[in-house]
């Protein structure tokens, strides 16, 4: 398995922790959990890698137009993935959040970088989406404890879903455009979720005050800012340095997988057979993604010869394989 899958994998698997974290503390609305675990990760983020975002600068400020796009889809995305499992419901609000960025990333590759768009991939993503599908399906009744019939609204929820996974791949094909400028992974993702998490305190700082009330619930915002977002994102980061944007965003369908294996073996909820279908589902998703990538060549600065020109120097990647169009 190509080692950008494996990063990918775990970042999902990391990600996929995120519910029953955020289940651990009642009290803390959406809003403010998804602002916290964003933005103070986001600015881990920064933090670690400021040696080298200083040593890149110049190369960063140069894709200053694609960073900032990049920067705000990363400070939209959390309000729309929670804000949609509130007013449509957790199962609905994640099929549509996470179902929705793999094709999202490929039409964005395909308009605008021109990339083919790969059966292989097109069977992964559909076989992907199918076990996400599956999996809502095992969980009709499955809502936000902090919903109502008053404020439950599907159709705005799904709306933001959609908004969720669009903004997912619109940051995951940002940084990999930057990268492939000819930046290394790290200050690229500190740039991005650097940029993302100042935009997005605002929103911590309107909505955060219950996250202090308790000792439990700054834990909990603490781990999801530092396990699921800063080292999630840091090994997400790893894997689009190899892999397509499109690639990264079909395995990190394994999300909704590992939550709901989380649910079953922690919170020792019961699985119905759907459930167990679509897990084997998403599983088979990646195996087709994993099989079906090669490699093939972008730029990367940092790895020039010396006295080299200062130009981009050819490295090999790993995109979709299968380039006959779906």
């Amino acid at each position: 398995m190509p080692s950008g899958i494996v990063f990918v994998l775990v970042a999902a698997i990391l990600w996929g922790t995120t519910g029953t974290a955020a289940a651990m503390a009642p009290g803390v609305g959406p809003l403010a959990i998804g602002a916290a675990a964003m933005g103070i990760g986001g600015l881990l983020q920064a933090a670690g890698a400021s040696r080298v975002m200083f040593t890149h600068r110049g190369a960063l400020t140069a894709q200053w137009r694609t960073m900032m796009v990049s920067a705000g889809a990363v400070a939209v995305f959390p309000l729309a993935f929670y804000s949609s499992m509130r007013l449509a419901g957790v199962a609905v609000g994640t099929v549509v959040s996470i179902g929705s960025a793999p094709p999202a990333a490929a039409v964005i590759e395909h308009i605008v970088d021109h990339q083919p768009l790969s059966r292989g991939w097109a069977l992964g993503t559909t076989v992907g989406v199918s076990g996400v599908l599956a999996l809502a399906l095992a969980h009709p009744g499955q809502t936000d404890p902090a919903a109502t019939t008053a404020t439950a609204q599907p159709v705005l929820g799904i709306a933001l879903g959609l908004l969720a996974g669009f903004t997912y791949a619109i940051y995951s094909w940002g940084s990999v455009r930057v990268m492939r400028c000819g930046l290394p992974s790290r200050p690229v993702m500190g740039a991005v979720f650097g940029l993302g998490g100042i935009l997005i305190l605002p929103v911590l700082a309107l909505t955060g005050a219950p996250i202090i009330t308790s000792a439990s619930n700054l834990a909990v915002a603490a781990y999801l800012a530092i396990v699921p977002m800063f080292l999630g994102y840091i090994l997400f980061g790893r894997g689009l340095a190899t892999v397509a944007a499109s690639t990264a965003t079909t395995v990190s369908l394994l999300e909704p997988a590992v939550a709901a294996l989380i649910a079953v073996i922690v919170l020792g909820e019961h699985l119905p057979p759907i459930g167990w279908l679509g897990l084997g589902l998403l599983f088979a998703s990646l195996v087709i993604t994993a099989t079906n990538t090669r490699p093939t060549t972008t730029s990367h600065l940092g790895h020039q010869t010396s006295g080299a020109p200062n130009r981009a120097v050819a490295v090999a990647v790993t995109v979709n394989a299968d380039v006959e169009p779906a």
